[in-house]
């Protein structure tokens, strides 16, 4: 197998062939090189394309494309511009059906309020008159009750005295051994009961 190996010296280069078996080289040549077209310099012909390439974009840009771009761009910006404005509209009407809402919801809250303070006022007017009325019927029970304990003590007393009056005039009979004045027994016992009801 053969293996090439280029060796450049100044202008001239020099390839030699190389037996991998062996390592030793089998020919030797030189080969000059060649004046041909620099790679970095641009051909003439390559000017003069690019150059007609780059007036006919420009003059493209500028005619054709350039006037739709703008034209689009002002469409858009004054799209942008009316919904900001329709925005801002609907901003202020929010802000205004708010504010009215918070309006009637404050006067349905007072009114509410002053509801609510009437029926207490009215049910603090029934309880009172309630209460005065009961208290009315309580004091008559009361009344016709101590006039019935009256009556009945008065009753009562009566029998007492009636039945003292007995009791002492059967004692001072026992006692003295004659019959004792029933009205003085009477009175005795009468301003006996008088004086332990008065302490």
């Amino acid at each position: 197998m053969l293996t090439a190996v280029a060796t450049r010296t100044g202008n001239s280069v020099e390839v030699s062939l190389l037996n991998a078996a062996d390592g030793e080289e089998d020919s030797h040549s030189e080969v000059e090189p060649k004046d041909g077209p620099s790679p970095i310099v641009p051909e003439v012909k390559e000017l003069v394309w690019g150059a007609g390439a780059f007036i006919v974009f420009a003059v493209l840009m500028r005619l054709v494309l350039f006037p739709r771009v703008k034209k689009g761009m002002e469409a858009r910006y004054s799209k942008i511009h009316s919904d900001e404005e329709v925005a801002d509209t609907a901003r202020a009407s929010a802000r205004a059906e708010v504010a009215e809402y918070e309006g009637q919801l404050a006067s349905v809250r007072a009114e509410a309020y002053e509801r609510v303070n009437a029926a207490r006022r009215t049910l603090e007017a029934e309880r009172t008159e309630r209460l005065a009325a009961v208290n009315a019927g309580i004091d008559e029970r009361r009344r016709e009750a101590m006039a019935a304990a009256a009556d009945d003590r008065a009753a009562v007393r009566g029998d007492v005295e009636s039945a003292a009056a007995d009791v002492l005039a059967r004692t001072v009979e026992l006692a003295i051994g004659t019959d004792a004045d029933a009205g003085a027994v009477r009175d005795a016992v009468s301003a006996s009961m008088m004086e332990g009801a008065g302490r």
